[in-house]
């Protein structure tokens, strides 16, 4: 693997650096080799997740010099990006960069990734292949179309003006892998981690990536799968964590809604002596329904306070 020395003519204080590389990966017996070798000039230690594969992903990786941690059934990419990262904070890694091993990833761009956290920039980076020649062009015009509603969405709730809340091409400092630990075993994982990010206050940067589709690179989830369990994953996180932002404010359309079509059923009762039956009927089921979501924003965020203070 590359020495501290080949590192440190581009970084100055990368001598003090460990940077390691995590692969998630299942059943990429085809790609994992090249993935490995190419990523091996850009780090100190290679580990891969080897996520329940039933072909000889986990012993080419093994055959390589990777340390290989394996999971017994295929549990899922969040599963096995929260393995490498704990196996990265056991060994004392400073950088942990995180790319697939279906060789989606360019590796030889790794230190594109590496480099703002080295130079103190940055304690996330993201690789972003919504940049100019990205190749996201490429994608399926349905995944393209799900993975930017699901960064808008992210990026309401987080603010932090990323561009691709999808893309497993990232970097992590030291700091964020002491707080970041995550719960999703789903693709949901990788929204969850930049939720994660924002309320810790951690500096999330993009830098341009590039990714290939040739050889059947592209994900093997249907994409309205795909899009359904990173949507319901974020709302499941967020909602535990900003209980005010994701109920109160629905609660508030809805309670506005029985307030609008309450008012036009009064006033035509009071100007015609018509009793409307529908607009009634929608002005009580908005206001039990925007209740429920209030009573609900305030309830978790009672006990979500709580829970935190009780943790200080």
């Amino acid at each position: 693997m590359a020495s501290d020395t080949q590192r440190t003519s581009r970084y100055p204080d990368s001598s003090r650096q460990v940077v390691f590389v995590g692969i998630p990966a299942f059943n990429v017996e085809r790609s994992i080799a090249k993935v490995v070798v190419q990523a091996k000039a850009h780090c100190d230690r290679i580990v891969v997740c080897d996520d329940g594969s039933t072909d000889q992903t986990g012993a080419i990786a093994e055959s390589l010099g990777c340390r290989v941690v394996r999971h017994e059934k295929n549990r899922g990419y969040g599963a096995a990006i929260r393995t490498i990262m704990d196996t990265a904070r056991e060994q004392g890694a400073d950088v942990l960069v995180t790319l697939d091993g279906d060789g989606q990833h360019n590796a030889k761009e790794i230190s594109s990734l590496t480099e703002p956290i080295l130079q103190g920039r940055a304690d996330v980076v993201i690789g972003t292949r919504f940049s100019e020649n990205g190749g996201a062009q490429k994608m399926p015009r349905l995944r393209r179309a799900g993975i930017r509603s699901i960064t808008w969405l992210v990026d309401e709730l987080t603010n932090q003006g990323i561009s691709d809340a999808q893309s497993g091409f990232r970097a992590y400092n030291k700091k964020a892998l002491s707080i970041i630990h995550p719960g999703e075993q789903g693709m949901g994982a990788s929204t969850e981690i930049l939720l994660m990010a924002s309320d810790n206050g951690l500096k999330v940067v993009e830098v341009p990536a590039t990714v290939s589709y040739k050889g059947g690179g592209t994900s093997t989830l249907n994409p309205l799968y795909h899009f359904t369990d990173v949507v319901s994953s974020t709302i499941k996180v967020a909602s535990v964590r900003h209980p005010l932002l994701t109920y109160g404010i629905p609660g508030a359309f809805f309670l506005l809604v029985s307030l609008l079509f309450g008012a036009r059923a009064v006033q035509v009762f009071a100007s015609q002596r018509q009793f409307e039956t529908g607009v009634v009927l929608i002005s009580i089921g908005a206001a039990i329904i925007g209740t429920m979501f209030a009573i609900t924003a305030l309830l978790l965020f009672v006990l979500i306070t709580v829970i935190r203070e009780d943790k200080r």
